[in-house]
């Protein structure tokens, strides 16, 4: 497959860990990291919430503020991946959109992280300025967002326009990565007719991380990530071909001229004894502490002083997301910059714990196949 133009401009030598190389060990302990995911489950999704837009300027106010496009010529009837962004192309949030048609006007509904959710209905008040629609927080439990998957990987197309949706409920494929699944939405206390078993969250983002799909605020920086940084446009967010919105001149910019020295990665966790891993692997019974690593504690050469080679996002386990520098953290060259990455280089991420004790642990990236793709 021949790859994107801005991907074979600026990636050359590609080199990647298979999916067939991604293992999960199976669990003997009484660890408390969460077991390994199943082939076919779902999970209810309460680090998620719903705004409403529901009048007849809803679809106009939408087309000018997110990533994805809404033009006429393109009729949305299931959900799809966006990102709202401000004036200096900075993400402002990651979310799924859902239309819903409510008394003849197209309507939609927004799935954004629960914790951004009232400052995000806010900000859409504050700049529909004129538009005639209305803005509504859902409350907590109203409505449920649900993610599911099969042991077959994907969801096909057939799948989807053949599965009837019961009033109240709507969903699209989650297109982010291959073999996502599928994201639901919900009446409050229905649960999905789907094949598998129903999981926590924390087992849906093991699931999560080592495809390398980041969510949320706490995963991409509000105001601070840029969304080709957040593979944004890897995940199928961004539309290239539609007209203006906010934050489009930097995006297109740097789609087309600028080169993308970071990307969040898929990264694993290992022992300063332990020697370094060649597959990405989710070991239920390794416990670093990560819940104590703080957002963006920089990732930097293990052993020597030398600038911050990553940003450290978030993890379960030994597995994690961090904001990593391709030319440094992979073997991935970037047009305009020499390469410092050698096989065998080692990176590590270190962090203070209770009495100002120094806790350092080795860090591996690696670069999801479907970064390449796509």
């Amino acid at each position: 497959m021949k790859l994107p133009q801005a991907l074979s401009k600026t990636l050359t030598r590609p080199k990647y860990i298979c999916q067939s190389c991604i293992r999960i060990t199976r669990p003997y302990s009484t660890s408390n990291n969460p077991p390994l995911p199943p082939s076919s489950a779902f999970s209810l999704l309460s680090s998620r919430r719903l705004i409403s837009l529901s009048g007849p300027d809803a679809t106009h106010y939408l087309q000018g503020v997110i990533t994805a496009n809404l033009a006429p010529s393109i009729p949305r009837t299931s959900g799809f991946y966006a990102a709202f962004l401000n004036a200096q192309g900075r993400v402002l949030n990651d979310v799924f959109v859902y239309p819903e048609v409510k008394e003849g006007n197209q309507g939609w509904l927004i799935e954004v992280d629960a914790k951004e959710a009232e400052r995000l209905a806010k900000h859409i008040k504050r700049y529909r300025l004129r538009a005639k629609f209305e803005v509504r927080l859902l409350e907590v439990g109203e409505r449920g967002v649900w993610a599911s998957w099969k042991g077959d990987g994907e969801w096909t197309a057939h799948s989807l326009e053949t599965k009837e949706e019961k009033e109240g409920e709507m969903g699209c494929e989650d297109k982010r990565a291959p073999g996502m699944g599928r994201r639901l939405i919900l009446p409050s206390g229905v649960k999905p007719e789907e094949e598998g078993e129903e999981v926590g969250e924390v087992v849906y983002r093991v699931r999560r991380y080592l495809k390398g799909v980041p969510e949320g605020q706490d995963e991409i920086i509000r105001e601070s990530a840029l969304p080709q940084q957040s593979n944004i446009d890897f995940m199928g967010g961004i539309d290239y071909r539609k007209g203006c919105y906010v934050g489009q001149e930097l995006t297109i910019r740097t789609h087309h001229t600028g080169v993308i020295r970071k990307r969040i990665l898929p990264i694993m966790l290992y022992g300063q004894d332990e020697p370094m891993p060649i597959a990405l692997e989710y070991n239920p019974e390794k416990n670093y502490g990560v819940e104590n690593i703080p957002i963006e504690t920089s990732i930097g050469r293990f052993g020597k002083s030398r600038r911050s080679t990553g940003k450290w996002l978030s993890g379960v386990g030994n597995i994690g997301l961090g904001l990593c520098r391709l030319e440094s953290m992979t073997d991935l060259s970037i047009q305009g910059e020499t390469s410092s990455y050698k096989e065998g280089d080692e990176f590590s991420v270190g962090w203070e714990i209770e009495e100002n004790v120094p806790t350092l642990v080795k860090v591996k990236a690696f670069v999801p196949p479907w970064h390449l793709t796509k």
